[in-house]
C-alpha cells in the first residue's frame, strides 16, 4: 500500500488519479484550495475502498505546501508519490495582455507551487525510494499563441523536474514528467484573459480534438506503474518533436493553424 499525495486534486486530472489509486486499496491525500470539492473528492476515494485525507492548500505559499506534507506523514506515516498537478491557464495574445500580473500568478500556481511541494516532500521520498510526478502538458515542449504565460511555466517545470531527475540518479526517487494535450478537465473552463480575470468559459470546442479525462488519466497511470521518466501524449505531438529539432519553423506554423482551428 502506497501513500500518494495529489495537488489539483478537486477535479479533472487530480480527481481521476485519485479514484484510481483509492479503488487500488492505496492511501491518498487530496489538496486543492475548495474544501467542498475536496470533501467531496474525498468521500469517492472512501467509497472506493482507499484511506483518504483532504488538505486545503494553496501550492502558492510554501508554509501551505509544507503542513500538506507534514499531515501526510503524521497520517499515513509515508510519502511514497507526488503528483504535481495544480495549475491554471490563460488564453490571450501578448499584445492584448492588459494585465501583467497574469504571468506571475501563473507561474506561482504551475511552477513556484511544484518546486515548493517537492522540496518539502523529498526528504520523505527519499525514504521511501518514491516518485515525483509532475504534470506539465505539451506547451512545456513547444511555445504555443495565446498560451505565452502557460508555456513558460511548463517550460520552467521541464527544465526544473529534468535537472532534478539528474541530481536524484542514485537515490532510488525516479522523475516523470507528464505532457499531455488538450485534456477535457475543466481547466480552460476557469481560463486567465488578459485581463486577468477568468473567461468563465473554454475559448475553443472541447468537443473537438480533446482527450478524455479517463483517457489521460490512464495513461499517466501506466506511466508511474513503469517507473517513466517522459510521457509526450498523442501520436501527432510525438511526431512534432522530431520535427522541431530538423524544421522548427514547419512546427510554429502547425501550433498557429491548430489554436485558429480550436478557437
Amino acid at each position: 500500500m502506497k501513500t500518494f499525495v495529489i495537488t489539483g486534486a478537486s477535479s479533472g486530472i487530480g480527481e481521476a488519479l485519485a479514484r484510481t489509486y483509492a479503488a487500488r486499496g492505496h492511501n491518498v491525500v487530496v489538496a486543492a484550495r475548495s474544501e467542498s470539492e475536496l470533501a467531496r473528492v474525498a468521500a469517492e476515494c472512501e467509497r472506493r475502498g482507499g484511506k483518504a485525507l483532504a488538505v486545503r492548500a494553496d501550492v502558492t505559499d510554501p508554509e501551505q505546501c509544507k503542513t500538506l506534507v507534514e499531515r501526510t506523514v503524521e497520517r499515513f506515516g509515508k510519502l511514497d508519490v507526488l503528483v504535481n498537478n495544480a495549475g491554471i491557464s490563460m488564453w490571450a495574445r501578448f499584445d492584448e495582455v492588459t494585465d501583467l500580473t497574469i504571468f506571475e500568478r501563473i507561474m506561482r500556481v504551475n511552477y513556484l507551487g511544484s518546486v515548493y511541494c517537492t522540496h518539502y516532500a523529498l526528504p520523505h521520498l527519499k525514504a521511501s525510494r518514491g516518485q515525483i510526478v509532475a504534470i506539465s502538458s505539451l506547451t512545456g515542449k513547444t511555445g504555443v499563441p495565446t498560451r505565452s504565460g502557460y508555456a513558460a511555466s511548463k517550460h520552467a517545470m521541464q527544465g526544473f523536474f529534468d535537472s532534478l531527475r539528474v541530481e536524484l540518479m542514485g537515490t532510488g526517487v525516479d522523475v516523470l514528467v507528464v505532457s499531455p494535450g488538450f485534456v477535457k478537465t475543466g481547466i480552460r473552463d476557469r481560463v486567465l484573459g488578459g485581463d486577468g480575470k477568468s473567461r468563465e468559459m473554454s475559448p475553443r470546442d472541447e468537443d473537438k480534438g480533446t482527450m478524455s479525462t479517463e483517457e489521460c488519466n490512464r495513461i499517466i497511470v501506466r506511466a508511474i506503474d513503469r517507473r517513466q521518466r517522459d510521457v509526450v501524449m498523442t501520436a501527432r505531438a510525438k511526431v512534432g518533436m522530431w520535427v522541431k529539432l530538423i524544421a522548427p519553423g514547419v512546427v510554429d506554423r502547425i501550433a498557429m493553424r491548430a489554436v485558429r482551428e480550436k478557437a
